[in-house]
């Protein structure tokens, strides 16, 4: 789907328009609040770097980006905004947004540790073929994740708070370097 089509969902959501599972849980919606907040203040005071604008501004072929995501994500919330501005740095680049959870979803054939992780940024050329994928987090925070799965005596409200913060500290350098070296090796 398209950028405004996704992001209509959230609206949808909170609105009751789509009370489709797992948007009949009153937990769900409040994510979606929240992650509708944290993409609203990332497009407004999210800013990307100089060597990543560079890098994008410099792809010469087309490349296709697929953003495998959900509006219930806290992290995709967190690298949806610093995506969509980098796709947005060069018209070759063309931006599609799936949902994990629907029909066609091309999430099985990107599992993170054998699970539906996400969000998951797939960069294909124009020939369909996977150049890299990237996701679902940050490598710092993806390794401070898994170091609270296998350690489930912390508490779960203090990691999500630690969880928090690493995003606000960070303002979005950890996904622009990682996708700075990673395009970087494809151009």
């Amino acid at each position: 789907m398209k950028l405004e089509e996704y992001e209509k969902q959230f609206p949808a959501i909170l609105n009751g328009e789509n009370n489709t599972p797992p948007y009949d849980k009153e937990s769900y919606i409040n994510y979606v609040k929240l992650n509708q907040s944290r993409i609203k203040r990332w497009y407004k005071v999210g800013k990307l770097s100089p060597e990543i604008t560079e890098t994008i501004q410099n792809i010469k072929a087309p490349l296709n980006w697929l953003l495998i995501t959900e509006p219930w994500c806290g992290d995709a919330a967190h690298s949806h905004a610093f995506i969509v501005k980098m796709a947005a740095l060069n018209p070759l680049i063309s931006l599609t947004i799936q949902n994990r959870d629907a029909p066609g979803s091309e999430i099985d054939n990107y599992l993170t540790n054998g699970g539906k992780s996400i969000p998951k940024l797939i960069v294909r050329n124009s020939q369909g073929e996977d150049l890299f994928n990237w996701g679902p987090r940050p490598s710092e925070i993806q390794e401070k994740v898994m170091y609270y799965k296998k350690n489930p005596t912390l508490d779960p409200e203090e990691q999500k708070k630690e969880i928090q913060s690493w995003y606000n500290k960070d303002k979005g350098t950890a996904i622009q370097n990682e996708l700075n070296h990673l395009l970087k090796s494809i151009i």
